[in-house]
């Protein structure tokens, strides 16, 4: 093998390098070529047939160039051990006690003696008494959001005036709603009959009501309505409304009044506004002597149209409403601007009675509204003079049952 020091001690003549015959040029080039193989050789290390070794930091799959730069994942801390268990007494039973004190909500309207809400009154200014335990008021706000309501209508072949008062009473309720109130439309004579489910359509409601044109049957059952009514409604949440066009007499439920008065004393979050209609053709025709004014073959007299406004009355007041009697039908939007302002605003109280038990018993209600101080609360008009004021609210509610 040639060397670089043989290379430099050859002597050429001293001819050009263009002279030197053409067979000699391979040869020179080999020769040049030669150390610079053997240069790179000596500066590259050898890599066939060994792998690169995988640096223990790096993590993820390896490849033909080397591994992916992925850092390993932290090792998560083990969980907490569970809680341990506290240890059984021997001779103890195995049992929780659970104490689960409902909340009671009572909406209280505050009225001066011509229908006007009172305004501005405080939390301090309610006194809640549970069978004459005063209770400690939790929340407290005023309403002012859309009602729920459903307008239960008398509509029976009964007496010509009867219907007309009802389809006019009904138009003037329909004509106070706002478009965010939620009503239904339920009629009555011998059964029910549900003409509109819970709409915020005014339109639908108006609907409902032109329905009402040829009664079916003379009887009307009261009761059965307003109990049915009562047992669809207690299945919504949140405060709910029935506004009942009526007579007040009932001919033939099968239900009686005790039965009813019990189903409006178990229901929860319901007032009722009942409105009297044929009230003044009940004062002409007792005046008058007209006999009978309901329908033909029902046996109604006088004292039964007392004893159904006696009813309205007694509806009202066990639920917080209030009855109205119109003697003219130019009442009727005066009346039902006060029953829909009374709706609006109400006081809203909330309490956890102080008697835990969940054994259904009815328990008594008086609210009463007293000055900060603890004494009577004075109210006056813009002259000064002292206003008298009517508190409403319900006088009971039937407590939960536990079923074991």
């Amino acid at each position: 093998m040639f060397s670089i020091d043989r290379i430099r001690n050859l002597k050429f003549p001293s001819r050009s390098i263009l002279t030197i015959p053409l067979m000699m040029l391979p040869l020179l080039f080999l020769t040049l070529g030669i150390p610079g193989l053997l240069a790179q050789d000596q500066a590259e290390p050898a890599t066939s047939g060994q792998k690169q070794e995988t640096p223990p930091e790096a993590g993820g799959p390896q490849n033909d160039v080397g591994p992916y730069a992925i850092p390993k994942k932290k090792e998560e801390p083990p969980p907490p051990p569970p809680p341990a268990k506290p240890k059984k007494v021997e001779g103890m039973p195995d049992y929780s006690i659970k104490v689960d004190v409902p909340l009671v909500n009572v909406d209280v309207l505050v009225t001066t003696k011509d229908g006007q809400f009172i305004p501005g009154l405080k939390k301090d200014n309610f006194r809640v008494l549970e069978d004459g335990v005063q209770q400690s008021l939790t929340d407290f706000d005023v309403s002012q959001a859309p009602i729920t309501a459903v307008l239960l209508v008398e509509f029976a072949s009964t007496n010509y005036y009867f219907m007309v008062d009802a389809l006019n009473a009904s138009y003037a309720f329909a004509n106070s709603l706002k478009k965010n109130d939620w009503v239904a439309v339920i009629s009555y004579d011998m059964k029910p009959h549900i003409l509109a489910d819970f709409t915020q359509d005014k339109q639908a409601v108006y609907g409902a009501l032109n329905q009402l044109r040829i009664p079916g049957f003379a009887e009307t059952n009261l009761f059965d309505a307003l109990y049915d009514t009562l047992d669809r409604v207690d299945q919504i949440q949140g405060r709910k409304y029935v506004i009942l066009v009526t007579t007040g007499v009932d001919t033939f439920s099968k239900l009686n009044l005790d039965q009813i008065m019990t189903k409006i004393k178990s229901t929860h979050d319901v007032t009722i506004f009942p409105i009297s209609v044929g009230f003044a053709v009940r004062n002409y025709c007792e005046a008058h002597r007209c006999g009978y004014t309901h329908g033909m073959g029902i046996p109604v007299g006088e004292m039964d149209y007392l004893q159904g406004d006696n009813e309205m009355r007694t509806f009202a007041r066990l639920t917080g409403g209030r009855a109205y009697f119109p003697r003219f039908q130019a009442e009727l939007p005066e009346i039902f601007h006060d029953v829909i302002g009374d709706i609006r605003n109400q006081y809203n109280l909330a309490y956890r009675p102080t008697n835990p038990k969940l054994d259904g018993t009815y328990r008594k209600l008086k609210v009463e509204v007293v000055a900060p101080d603890g004494g009577p609360l004075k109210v006056r008009d813009q002259k000064g003079k002292d206003v008298k004021y009517t508190v409403m609210a319900r006088e009971g509610y039937t407590a939960k049952h536990t079923v074991e």
